[in-house]
């Protein structure tokens, strides 16, 4: 396997910025809904430059890390499907105009990719030294699992925290939004309008994801490039997928399912990965366990399609089942 050369990564991060530019700051700053044909044509052209970019990245660099990048950018776009769930809540909770979703959404996802950027390189100084992380990013995917398994996530309901709720109590803020604006001003008063609020929630909640994603990621590939690139291809596009999904977004009955499968076998391959390079003391006398196998990068690919997949196609049959039965109860 050849080491991905360090032109390409350069050309990489230069590319991804015109990408992250264009998405986000040109196209995100225009104040409209995106038709449906404007939603499909930007999210299949980022779908299409992901898979080409998988290839590039198998020509330069060998079919191993090519096979993390789809693995790992697979996971990061599911788990990003899931996080539309806990966006369309906010945006609802905080009755943001429409008009002003899109740019909302934009500055939600550079806050997305900051924080994640960080966590990515705090996991990646981590997991050099303290191989033994891994048990911990495991726990926490399985723990992550059986929430989403058996409905204790808490996507279904937002609740302010802490920080949202003082913010609340300290400053004046509006009741009324004024555009794209952080501050208004009313009978000579100035406000800061709902939207700060809305930043603050949208911001504190990709922490979160944050927690969910990087721990999944490591558990796939351990090149902190592979992970970046996977993770921003996972984000862009993510505003037109949300306009896209729209209403249809809470008929995705099975994605959590899915979800579940996923993050759950990650969890166990890093615990697998753990104990086959173990240095804890209290196990095995701080010697590694070779009698655990390694599953192999092609294996979690092939787990994540079928996993994914399905949980897809059947919350499409479900839809149309649920279709059909309203139809008919209708025409009856």
């Amino acid at each position: 396997m050849a080491e991905t050369p360090l032109w390409f990564m350069v050309a990489t991060f230069v590319v991804l910025a015109i990408f992250f530019i264009v998405d986000l700051v040109i196209i995100g700053r225009r104040p409209h809904v995106p038709s449906t044909a404007e939603c499909v044509r930007h999210i299949a052209f980022f779908v299409v430059m992901a898979l080409i970019f998988g290839g590039c990245i198998w020509y330069f660099a060998g079919h191993q890390p090519a096979i993390e990048f789809y693995s790992g950018w697979l996971t990061e776009y599911s788990l990003s499907i899931d996080n539309l769930f806990v966006f369309v809540i906010i945006m609802s909770n905080f009755a943001v105009p429409k008009q002003i979703q899109k740019y909302v959404l934009s500055v939600g996802i550079t806050i997305a990719l900051i924080f994640r950027g960080i966590f990515i390189l705090l996991g990646a100084a981590i997991i050099t030294r303290f191989t033994w992380v891994f048990f911990l990013f495991g726990a926490f995917l399985l723990y992550t699992a059986f929430n989403l398994a058996f409905g204790k996530d808490d996507d279904e309901e937002y609740h302010e925290n802490a920080l949202i709720a003082t913010l609340r109590k300290a400053i004046r803020i509006s009741e009324d939004y004024d555009g794209e604006k952080l501050r208004t001003t009313k009978n000579g008063v100035r406000y800061w309008t709902p939207l700060l609020v809305v930043f603050l929630a949208i911001g504190t909640t990709d922490v979160m994801f944050a927690f969910d994603s990087i721990p999944a990621i490591f558990g796939l590939t351990k090149d902190p490039f592979i992970v970046f690139t996977s993770n921003v291809f996972a984000l862009l596009g993510l505003q037109q997928l949300y306009f896209l999904l729209g209403a249809l977004i809470d008929k995705l009955v099975y994605l959590p399912i899915g979800l579940s499968v996923v993050l759950g076998f990650i969890g166990v391959k890093l615990i697998m990965e753990a104990l086959h390079a173990n240095t804890l003391p209290f196990i095995n006398g701080g010697q590694p366990i070779h009698a655990v196998p390694e599953i192999p990068t092609w294996l979690s690919l092939a787990v994540i399609i079928v996993s994914i997949g399905t949980a897809a196609i059947a919350s499409v049959v479900k839809m149309r089942k649920l279709a059909t039965r309203e139809q008919k109860a209708n025409e009856d």
